[in-house]
């Protein structure tokens, strides 16, 4: 997964003291930004449950946003915690992953919904550690849903984040890859303090909750709206990355629209080296054993509940029989199908 891990040693000075000011008037214009312009997506603005942001993030990972939207909401309609999802048919969570890509993250979902139901009587953990040792839960969505369901100070670190400290604060290009001490220690850096606005400690504590309200307050002489108990770091973390997907993009972003165009060191100095950041080419996917993969479980999918595939039919999806054999086996052994005298099925 690395591309070239960029250290801390060739890496331009992170922002000194002097620089948080600048860091404060970053913050306050995407906040300002943010309560105009982000996109109404259903996970967001305190109107889903803690499980429900858990879901949305597992479901965004390397896919569009205008894919997960629908698969989402009917997903959380059928399935809407984590004990639903946890006594539900394979089967039906297979099929109800749909196009969203990597299938087998729907049963890792699934197994950690068992574990939330279990063992924290179907309420979502809110610390760290115990996120990140549920089935399939990593330091992002760790972070992203403390952050976005529960308010926690944290820093969240995706490529998108990535890429806007690094060229705003920098100067410099985000190159991909794992991601580095010092772009950790930024975005650590460049986190504001929780100072909540217009509300009390027990509304912040609730700040995922669907019952907030959006107020209006007095920021810099202008009027933000601000999500009621919503504390800076998180509005910093969803702008942050707001940004990144829909203005700072990775190879055409749109700086003449950008909220902070005159604090971006990389748009001063040129936007040098724009685009380059892969070392690694991009995956193709004509061919590869995910397109087979995706072909058999697309035949699957179509199958009335419980029907078999007989083999003769599944033998017609690919003409290269070896690497579709090796691409059945491995579905079987991921737990995605199950393999029959004569056929295949979904599990049940």
């Amino acid at each position: 997964m690395n591309d070239t891990n960029t250290s801390a040693e060739t890496m331009p000075s992170m922002p000194e003291d002097g620089h948080d000011g600048d860091a404060g008037m970053v913050a306050e214009s995407l906040a300002e930004w943010w309560h105009e312009s982000a996109r109404d997506l259903p996970w967001r603005f305190g109107r889903a449950t803690p499980w429900g942001v858990l879901v949305s993030e597992v479901m965004s990972q390397q896919t569009q946003m205008s894919r997960v939207v629908p698969y989402w909401t009917d997903w959380m309609a059928r399935w809407p915690d984590a004990r639903a999802l946890a006594e539900a048919p394979k089967a039906e969570v297979i099929t109800a992953w749909g196009r969203l890509g990597y299938p087998r993250r729907a049963l890792r979902l699934q197994e950690c919904a068992r574990v939330v139901a279990e063992d924290y009587a179907d309420k979502l953990p809110r610390t760290y550690d115990e996120l990140t040792a549920l089935p399939g839960i990593g330091d992002y969505t760790a972070s992203a849903v403390m952050s976005f369901a529960f308010g926690e100070r944290i820093a969240v670190i995706d490529t998108n984040i990535r890429r806007v400290l690094s060229r705003v604060f920098l100067g410099v290009e985000s190159r991909g890859g794992a991601t580095s001490p010092a772009e950790r220690a930024l975005a650590n850096r460049m986190l504001p303090k929780d100072e909540i606005l217009g509300c009390d400690a027990d509304v912040a504590d609730n700040a995922g909750s669907a019952e907030h309200v959006v107020n209006s307050t007095i920021r810099g002489g202008k009027r933000s709206r601000l999500h009621r108990g919503e504390r800076p770091s998180v509005t910093w973390n969803q702008s942050v990355m707001e940004l990144g997907a829909v203005i700072c993009t990775a190879k055409s972003p749109l700086c003449d629209t950008c909220p902070i165009a005159d604090d971006c060191a990389f748009l001063k100095a040129g936007r040098p080296g724009l685009g380059e950041r892969r070392t690694r080419p991009r995956q193709r996917f004509q061919g590869t054993d995910r397109q087979v993969r995706g072909l058999v479980l697309a035949a699957l999918r179509e199958l009335p509940a419980g029907a078999t595939l007989p083999r003769e039919d599944a033998d017609k999806l690919w003409k290269d029989q070896i690497q579709l054999a090796a691409c059945i086996a491995s579905l079987d052994d991921d737990g995605l199908i199950e393999i029959l005298d004569g056929g295949l099925r979904l599990p049940s």
